[in-house]
């Protein structure tokens, strides 16, 4: 495994500040996460900042994945929207066009993956019905993907249409699209959500799993914590993964703790280092 943080940690940080200071503490990888200040794609000077940023990774000898859960890059009123399953189909396609910008950018920088999520139904619309919006729209990120050489993740996020592994598994079953659709596990959704033991969903499965998010958590309460602050027990969630064979990155994501970043980033370093050996 390659222990990795998620720039969403590095709010008040640049991305060149993050990269330098996650590589001076002996991170292996980074997931950065597009967002005002990194990559925006709405940024006249993404461009330039995507070759310096491709250059600083290389110097820096640090791998990494892209994440695309900005909270408010495509609306400045409303956390995360639009979705994939947003009501109005041109707010969908605002997303999917997101998506695409995110998997070239993968693919400039050799991510692992571009990790997505499905999107929180606002209107009350039928789960049948609001999959109806979600998978011609994710089939047509996944054929930009597989032209591009990108392997695309979809994260249960609690609350989301999408929220378990359970869901994942019926919508990748769902999917006909040219390239195949993995999945992000992320270790404190699954205590959240009650998917226990938690050991048992990661060697299940193990055959999907492109990229992993680690945090502690408390169960039903979606709210990401530091490692001891929460009810997990990690040693065996470690060990579960280093035995189904995984070797993708195991990513910190604490959003909520970029006023202390270096801190958190170093301590999380510390606690996760020896577990995974």
């Amino acid at each position: 495994m390659i222990l990795s943080y998620n720039t969403n940690g590095f709010a008040h940080h640049s991305l060149d500040q993050t990269i330098e200071v996650l590589a001076s503490l002996g991170y292996g990888g980074v997931s950065i996460t597009i967002d005002h200040s990194a990559l925006n794609p709405l940024d006249s000077r993404n461009v330039e900042q995507l070759d310096r940023t491709a250059n600083l990774l290389q110097k820096c000898n640090l791998r990494c994945d892209i994440e695309t859960g900005c909270r408010f890059l495509l609306d400045p009123l409303h956390k995360h929207e639009p979705t994939l399953v947003s009501p109005d189909e041109r707010a969908r396609g605002e997303r999917v066009a997101f998506y695409r910008y995110a998997i070239d950018v993968a693919a400039r920088l050799n991510a692992g993956c571009v990790s997505l999520w499905s999107g929180v139904v606002p209107d009350g619309a039928s789960h049948d019905e609001a999959l109806e919006r979600l998978l011609p729209a994710l089939r047509e990120v996944l054929d930009h993907a597989a032209e591009r050489g990108v392997t695309v993740a979809l994260e249960p996020e609690p609350g989301m249409l999408i929220d378990t592994v359970a869901a994942y598994r019926a919508l990748a079953g769902r999917v006909e699209a040219a390239s195949e659709l993995r999945l992000t596990l992320d270790v404190g959704h699954l205590h959240c959500n009650g998917e226990l033991p938690v050991v048992d969903t990661i060697r299940a499965a193990a055959d999907q799993i492109v990229n992993v998010h680690i945090e502690d958590m408390r169960a039903g309460a979606h709210e990401h914590l530091r490692f001891g602050h929460g009810e997990i027990d990690f040693p065996p969630v470690i060990a579960a993964l280093q035995e189904s064979g995984y070797e993708g990155p195991l990513s910190v994501e604490l959003s909520r703790h970029s006023h202390m970043a270096p801190t958190v980033a170093r301590e999380s370093f510390e606690f996760l280092s020896p577990l995974i050996g």
